[in-house]
């Protein structure tokens, strides 16, 4: 069948291929979309992939993954459910050449009636001029592209290429469907996998959510020739834990600080610290969390608790002093003051709000009576006339107005009711009480 055929395959496997060692996981390769597990919301009866293939309209669409989830097996079980030739690529390995064979082939099939279905794997590593390339061979049906990336599309794919593809999100395999996998793998290998209970547990643990790199383990567990399960601490000396998918240049560096970020905003002290933890766990910078902290104390804490901004700077410093791993608990207790700290965010909008004011006004000047007057000629034409002296008024507070003589007064900063901004907020009360008790007096 031409859809099961492969570019470049077409005299076949080697005569002595059948023999040759296969790994678990390609021996348990998906042979139909019902035998992919952890993806029933693109899968399932009404998930939008299912539909594509029943009614045999499949388009172009990027799918969106963590590693070990299933986005070649799909898209190879796209190509033969809709009975497509089917052209792999691997962008890392391949190159404008490539491509124009592929899509030299791709026109003889459709002379002869069969579409082709290209599959770009790691999609996001072809640049935008080549990613401009596919335009007009997906555009008049050339070729079905199916795109596999582990990187956000929208940050790394051309708005032109996204245009004429649909994203559709992967999940990250959970517990039930890594569970399923061992369960295959059991069932192939005729022998249960050598761990007891809690081992299991760990073993899946350890996978975070790869379902690739959870077989390549319980293969490795079967190598062993080990007949007493194994305990989690055996695993320990066998197997090792999966690396957190974690890049600091792309976008699971911003969804991590965004998860922190917000926790503190929301007073979440556990969970603050979880993504904190996260954040370490996967290579990040400390000094790039320290910055982001103090960024937090202002932001987000304000005026609150003035102590907030002191406490993360001293944090900072200290982590500068010490050095990782000792300094690493000075963050976690900035980490833990912002998210107990009363929250504000009084003084991130009166800022906004005074550089929104300012650009409306232009370049008024100032007031001349608040202008001083070195020179004589500054004071004959009125700079400095008129000024009162604030500590020389009963109550050191003499109401003028220091706003442009023609633009009305602005209330920029709005205190909350919350914290050390509490006392803020009585004393504005308390001169703005005065301001209009001197301009009646006036």
């Amino acid at each position: 069948m031409a859809s099961r055929k492969k570019a470049g395959a077409d005299a076949g496997p080697g005569l002595f291929a059948a023999q040759a060692p296969r790994p678990l996981a390609d021996r348990l390769r998906p042979q139909s979309l019902d035998e992919v597990v952890g993806q029933d919301h693109l899968l399932g009866p009404e998930g939008p992939l299912r539909r594509m293939v029943d009614q045999g309209r499949l388009s172009s669409l990027i799918l969106w993954g963590g590693p070990g989830c299933g986005k070649t097996t799909i898209a190879r079980l796209l190509a033969e459910g809709s009975d497509l030739a089917f052209e792999p690529l691997s962008a890392v390995f391949s190159g404008v050449a490539d491509l124009r064979a592929v899509f030299e082939r791709a026109r003889d099939r459709r002379v002869g009636g069969q579409g082709t279905l290209l599959f770009v794997d790691e999609i996001h590593r072809f640049n935008r001029a080549q990613q401009d390339g596919f335009l007009p061979y997906v555009e008049d049906g050339t070729v079905i592209l199916v795109g596999a990336t582990t990187e956000n599309p929208s940050f790394e794919l051309n708005a032109a290429l996204l245009s004429r593809a649909q994203v559709f999100v992967l999940n990250r395999l959970d517990a039930a469907a890594l569970g399923d996998l061992i369960a295959r793998a059991e069932a192939e290998e005729g022998r249960p996998v050598p761990v007891d209970t809690d081992a299991r547990s760990a073993l899946i643990a350890m996978a975070d959510g790869d379902g690739r790199y959870l077989l390549n383990m319980v293969e490795a567990l079967y190598t062993t020739g080990v007949s007493k399960p194994m305990t989690p601490e055996d695993l320990t000396g066998i197997v090792q834990r999966r690396l957190p998918i974690y890049d600091k240049a792309q976008e699971s560096h911003y969804n991590l600080i965004s998860a922190l970020h917000k926790s503190l905003r929301g007073s979440d002290c556990d969970a603050a610290l979880y993504w904190f933890a996260r954040m370490l766990a996967g290579g990040e910078d400390p000094l790039y969390i320290a910055r982001r902290l103090v960024r937090f104390a202002y932001e987000d804490v304000g005026m609150a608790d003035p102590q907030a901004a002191l406490q993360a700077l001293a944090g900072w410093d200290a982590y500068d002093r010490l050095g990782s791993p000792e300094g690493e608990l000075s963050l976690a207790q900035v980490v833990i003051y912002l998210a107990t700290a009363p929250k504000s965010n009084a003084v991130y909008t009166a800022y906004k709000a005074g550089a929104r004011t300012a650009k409306e006004t232009g370049s008024l000047p100032p007031p001349k009576h608040i202008l001083n007057a070195p020179t004589a000629l500054m004071k004959e034409i009125g700079y400095g006339a008129g000024y009162h002296y604030d500590h020389d008024a009963e109550d050191g507070f003499s109401g003028q107005s220091y706003f442009p003589d023609t633009m009305a007064r602005a209330a920029l900063y709005h205190p909350v009711e919350r914290g050390f901004e509490r006392e803020i907020k009585k004393r504005l009360d308390y001169w703005s009480r005065l301001r209009s008790r001197r301009e009646t007096e006036g």
